[in-house]
C-alpha cells in the first residue's frame, strides 16, 4: 500500500460522502447547503504546497462545491458527470499523469470504474458495502468527517512529505 501511495501526484476525490457526510440540506427556499470538514480541508492545502494535484469529480452539480474548491486552491472541479473515467482521462492527458500516479476516493458504486484504474484508492469508513472490498485504504473516519484528511495524510507520510508540513509549524514561533 505504501509503495502505491508514493507514486501519487494527483488525489482526486468525489464529493458527496466522501468529502461531505453525504447529507443534502434543503431548505424551504429549496436552497441547498452542505458541510465540509476543515480538517479535510487542511490536509487538501498542505498536499497542495508540498506538490500534489487535487481534482474534484462528481455526479451532482453545486455552486458550494465550486467556492469550496476555490478556497482549497483545487482548480479542476467537474461536476454534473456521470462517466467520470472519461473527465479522469482528459485531466490525465492535460497533466502528463498514468493512473499509477493517480489516487481516488469514492463512497458508492459509480465510483467503481475510477477507483479500479487508479494506481491507489480509497474509500471512507461508511462507504457502500459494494466498493469497500475493493479499496486499498479503507479511513477509520466516515466521509465528511475526516475521511479525505487520513487519505491525504497517508499519502504524504508515505512520500515523506507530511514531516516537512509539520516541521514547518513546529518551526513557526
Amino acid at each position: 500500500m505504501i509503495e502505491r501511495a508514493k507514486k501519487v501526484r494527483m488525489v482526486v476525490l468525489d464529493v458527496d460522502g466522501t468529502l461531505t457526510d453525504g447529507k443534502l440540506y434543503i431548505d424551504n427556499n429549496g436552497i441547498e447547503s452542505k458541510a465540509f470538514n476543515v480538517k479535510d480541508g487542511m490536509s487538501i492545502a498542505q498536499g497542495g504546497k508540498q506538490g500534489l494535484l487535487f481534482a474534484i469529480i462528481t455526479g451532482k452539480e453545486s455552486k458550494i462545491v465550486e467556492k469550496r474548491a476555490a478556497e482549497l486552491g483545487i482548480t479542476e472541479i467537474h461536476q454534473k458527470i456521470s462517466n467520470k473515467i472519461e473527465v479522469l482521462d482528459k485531466i490525465l492527458l492535460k497533466y502528463e499523469l498514468g493512473y499509477d500516479q493517480v489516487a481516488y476516493m469514492g463512497d458508492d458504486i459509480n465510483d467503481i470504474p475510477a477507483m479500479l484504474k487508479a494506481g491507489f484508492n480509497g474509500v471512507p469508513y461508511d462507504a457502500c458495502p459494494d466498493i469497500v472490498s475493493l479499496a486499498h485504504f479503507k479511513s477509520t473516519r466516515n466521509g465528511g468527517e475526516g475521511a479525505v484528511r487520513e487519505f491525504v495524510e497517508f499519502i504524504m507520510r508515505s512520500q515523506g512529505s507530511w514531516e516537512k508540513v509539520l516541521e514547518e509549524y513546529r518551526n513557526k514561533r
